[in-house]
């Protein structure tokens, strides 16, 4: 492949250190003759006001350059999906599963990426339909997790769930998540869910809080179709596609899930795999 000569770079908001750490990126980036696209938070960072909306900010780049938190990275993939554009990820934030290249490392591997010369992990993401009345009226794209929980306060809420033709069972519960591998270390893991390897083809279906304590977290294949009913009231459930963006669900409104025909590819430091990252973020014992 060639040597990137344009990336796209996202960064997270209310991180002081983008002050600094921004402009001798940008500097580092025109010394190799590499163009920059930034979005909005970036110019912020960078005093300018020449920021682009994150969804057109990846055209016509071979990188997007994401500082920030998990968050960060969770919208800069919406933005790729469907585009083979690799993310270098750079923690800014705190736990980071996927943002794990540290700052501290960030010009050795950013200059390996430059030159085609990184580890790029592709990960599926998750599509989710909504149907009201037999109407489809809303489509997402997920890396994370697709979650229905409740609105209120301290009621539960009944979702119906089926995978494939089979029904599942009628949960009662605060709420669903269907998690990606990718997804397995977050929300759904707070909840009880299992960590899925990430090459693993599967999907966590995980209920929060389940009323029957029997009710366990599920896997099943990521050929499946995933079909959640939602029996609360109207506005009484919320979706939430990857913790960020989502809306008020109606009594008798589908959700359906299914592997996405896209992948994010993110750019991994090459000597670091999976069960470093787990021993590192939740602190496993070593040997």
């Amino acid at each position: 492949m060639p040597r990137v000569e344009a990336v796209a770079v996202m960064t997270k908001p209310g991180a002081p250190a983008a002050f600094v750490l921004l402009p001798k990126l940008m500097e580092y980036l025109a010394q190799r003759g590499v163009s920059v696209r930034y979005d909005e938070q970036s110019a912020h960072y960078l005093h300018r006001a020449d920021g682009l909306p994150r969804e057109s900010l990846v055209d016509g780049t071979g990188m997007v350059i994401v500082l920030g938190g998990d968050g960060t990275l969770l919208s800069a993939a919406r933005a790729v999906a469907g585009r083979e554009i690799p993310v270098f990820a750079v923690n800014l934030g705190g736990l980071g599963f996927l943002t794990t290249i540290p700052v501290e490392d960030l010009y050795p591997e950013l200059e390996r990426a430059l030159d085609n010369e990184q580890r790029i992990a592709g990960r599926r993401m998750l599509s989710c339909h909504v149907v009201r009345a037999g109407r489809q009226i809303a489509s997402y794209e997920a890396l994370n997790d697709i979650v229905i929980t409740k609105s209120s306060i301290a009621r539960m809420i009944d979702v119906e769930t089926n995978v494939d033709s089979h029904y599942v069972c009628t949960y009662k519960a605060d709420g669903l998540i269907i998690a990606t591998p990718t997804g397995s270390t977050a929300y759904s893991l707070s909840a009880g869910g299992p960590i899925i390897f990430p090459a693993v083809a599967a999907l966590a279906i995980t209920p929060i809080c389940p009323h029957t304590l029997t009710n366990r977290p599920v896997i099943v294949p990521d050929t499946s179709v995933i079909q959640v009913r939602n029996l609360a009231e109207d506005n009484s459930a919320y979706l939430t596609i990857d913790g960020q963006i989502g809306e008020p669900l109606f009594k008798d409104d589908h959700v359906l899930c299914r592997r996405s025909e896209h992948s994010v590819f993110l750019i991994r430091p090459p000597r670091q795999l999976f069960f470093d990252v787990l021993r590192q973020k939740l602190k496993w014992g070593e040997r």
